[in-house]
């Protein structure tokens, strides 16, 4: 986190507005310094325009090599670009076209070669000889690229289906709260990783985790399949928050204590529990080493919920044992919660700053939770330059006006 960033917190007591003071003029939506958005369309021709010149680069390259052929004497010859030509074609078409590149390519060198009826000579049967068995290593390359394409899309397939089994997505409503989900990876093409989020409605509330496991890889994965797994059940069962806490700590321990390699299983989990009671509008938080959530009201004022007393993570209760405490934040109809990892707060630019969130929606407001998540997900995009450094879990909680405030005709927002 920035060192403005920090100053700005600390100076905040838990539960007080902050980002605007009343009355204060709303900021601009882009905030200042950012590249200006561009547009879909025109993205989207840049991108088909890049790829059509890609494609096109064999058959220009033998267009420049018979170019080449007929200007210049005999003594010059354009064989490196006639071999390049197959070999650029084979991880970008088909077999098929592939096979045509190579034979446009042979016919195009045979025709120069007896241009003006000479002979073929033994450098030109050189030169013939060489691009035909390029030709034949670009047809082997071309099926092994589209061999491995097709694992790498079958194992995608499995990774979005074991997302979509430890991570479902929330429905759009729960317990009469709006709620909206995103997980953003940062490596492109990989949807599966260690932050997790979960919502649940139950006898006590709507009750929502969102974690940050430490590491990477299979054991990531496991411990996010426990996390969820314990908080399902606890979430039911436990009477408080701080209750469900102790339910996902026992679990992540007996988890670390079944496993014969102490690294194959990631030992703690920075997390933040929240319940949402049926009647009453608050929201209960427990903070274990999270990011502070956010509230965002209404009118745009903003709320950087940071703990009273920080607690360590979840399972790293053999380092000591603290009574979780339960923070009762005020949480009217129109507002939301943001819960976040820390994949959005220290995601950095070329300059390394941070990405703010606080400061970046201070003042704004959102038709819904998944407009808000979209806004911040593309702000970060825009942050980083479209290269984040970790990934990134996003929950968002609204509490919906109730209907007397829409009705009545004297009611502002």
């Amino acid at each position: 986190m920035g060192q403005r960033g920090r100053a700005q917190r600390a100076e905040r007591p838990y539960g007080r507005p902050g980002g605007r003071l009343p009355g204060a003029p709303v900021p601009d939506p882009g905030p200042a310094g950012e590249p200006p958005r561009v547009p879909v369309g025109t993205e989207a021709r840049r991108i088909s325009g890049a790829s059509t010149l890609v494609r096109a680069l064999p058959v220009l390259l033998v267009v420049v090599a018979v170019v080449y052929d007929v200007l210049t004497p005999p003594d010059f010859t354009a064989a490196p670009l006639f071999t390049a030509a197959p070999l650029v074609a084979a991880p970008l078409f088909s077999l098929r076209g592939t096979l045509l590149t190579g034979a446009l390519t042979l016919a195009a060198l045979l025709a120069m070669r007896l241009r003006f009826g000479l002979r073929l000579g033994i450098g030109s049967i050189t030169e013939v000889v060489t691009v035909a068995t390029v030709v034949v290593l670009a047809v082997l390359i071309n099926v092994l690229a589209r061999r491995s394409d097709e694992r790498l899309a079958s194992a995608r397939q499995i990774a979005e289906a074991a997302q979509r089994a430890v991570l479902p997505e929330p429905e759009g409503r729960i317990g009469g709260l709006e709620v909206a989900a995103r997980y953003e990876a940062a490596q492109e093409g990989a949807s599966i990783g260690g932050d997790l989020y979960a919502v649940q409605d139950t006898p006590h509330g709507v009750r929502l985790v969102v974690g940050d496991v430490r590491g990477k890889g299979i054991g990531a994965v496991a411990a996010v399949a426990v996390v969820i797994g314990a908080f399902r059940e606890a979430a039911e069962q436990e009477a408080t928050v701080e209750a469900v806490a102790r339910r996902l700590e026992r679990a992540l321990a007996r988890e670390g204590t079944r496993r014969e390699d102490p690294d194959a299983f990631e030992g703690f989990t920075t997390a933040v529990l929240a319940e949402v009671p049926h009647d009453g509008d608050v929201v209960r938080i427990v903070n274990r080493g999270h990011p502070s959530p956010l509230l965002l009201h209404a009118d745009g004022t903003l709320v950087t919920l940071a703990a009273a007393d920080p607690a360590l993570p979840l399972g790293m209760g053999e380092l000591g044992s603290w009574p979780d405490r339960t923070e009762t934040v005020d949480f009217p109809p129109g507002s939301t919660l943001l819960v976040h990892t820390d994949g959005l707060s220290e995601a950095r630019d070329g300059r390394g700053d941070f990405y703010e969130p606080a400061e970046r929606l201070a003042g704004r407001t959102f038709r819904d939770p998944d407009a808000l998540l979209a806004e911040l997900a593309a702000g970060v995009r825009r942050h980083t330059g479209g290269a984040l450094s970790d990934d990134m879990a996003l929950l968002a909680v609204r509490r919906p006006r109730r209907t007397a405030e829409f009705l009545d005709p004297c009611h502002e927002g």
